[in-house]
């Protein structure tokens, strides 16, 4: 199926590596050019940005701290003003601490709300009106299954997440008029290099949880986000979609 992307900008939040990456390339190859936003990794940028020049797609990368307002306004505008417009938001970056909710210090609160919370409002905020004005604008946004059901030792991400689940809801009524969609991409549990240690000494058990008998890959992520990036689907807008090996089935 042709996802329709050809001439159309995406950026991907958190895009240098794992997930995030992976949606990169995907949206690249289904011909969106793309905007790869790092904030400490950009080595890391550049890699991403060199592998789609390869395969003949457009990249660049892009600089942000998303918990800083000005410097996600400028990151949206410099985008615009280098490939001509804005079509596609895809916010992937996070940040999660996993600890006892008892254990954790109000400078964590603070991280993980700025970055996935509010990194999200302020995201949504500077490119809304590019979205807007192209008439088909899509927003996407990547959040975990603890957002939804809960889960031991990630209270504090999951709840900065559940209120990015009704930001998306809220905008996709809001923006709806103007032929936006927004959306939700909840993950269950994928392989990535963030906290290899307490995977692999928990792989047995958690592997248990899920339906499939495995946990995810980025692969997996990926076409569900380009679907939901592309102009194909223009009537689905406001929902939850779990890609989770059956983790979370509400």
């Amino acid at each position: 199926m042709d996802l329709q992307l050809k001439g159309r900008v995406a950026l991907v939040t958190g895009g240098t590596r794992d997930v995030g990456r992976e949606i990169a390339l995907t949206l690249a190859a289904e011909g969106a050019a793309v905007a790869v936003n790092y904030r400490d990794a950009a080595d890391e940028a550049a890699a991403v940005v060199a592998e789609i020049h390869a395969q003949g797609g457009k990249a660049s990368s892009y600089r942000a701290d998303l918990a800083d307002h000005a410097s996600v306004q400028a990151m949206i505008a410099q985008i615009v003003a280098d490939f001509g417009g804005l079509h596609i938001l895809v916010n992937n970056a996070g940040l999660a601490i996993r600890k006892p909710f008892k254990d954790t210090t109000p400078a964590e609160w603070r991280s993980q709300i700025d970055v996935n919370l509010l990194g999200t409002i302020q995201l949504c905020h500077a490119a809304g009106p590019h979205l807007e004005k192209a008439g088909d604008g899509r927003i996407i946004a990547i959040v975990g299954d603890s957002s939804r059901v809960g889960e031991s030792g990630l209270s504090i991400v999951g709840a900065a997440r559940a209120g990015v689940i009704i930001l998306m809801k809220s905008l996709a009524r809001e923006m709806g008029r103007a032929g936006v969609t927004a959306n939700t991409v909840s993950l269950g549990l994928v392989e990535t290099g963030h906290d290899p240690e307490w995977l692999n000494a928990n792989r047995d058990k958690l592997v248990r949880l899920y339906p499939v008998r495995r946990l995810g890959r980025p692969d997996d992520i990926a076409p569900t986000v380009a679907l939901l990036a592309s102009p194909r689907s223009g009537w689905i807008t406001g929902q939850v979609i779990s890609v989770s090996g059956g983790y979370c089935m509400v």
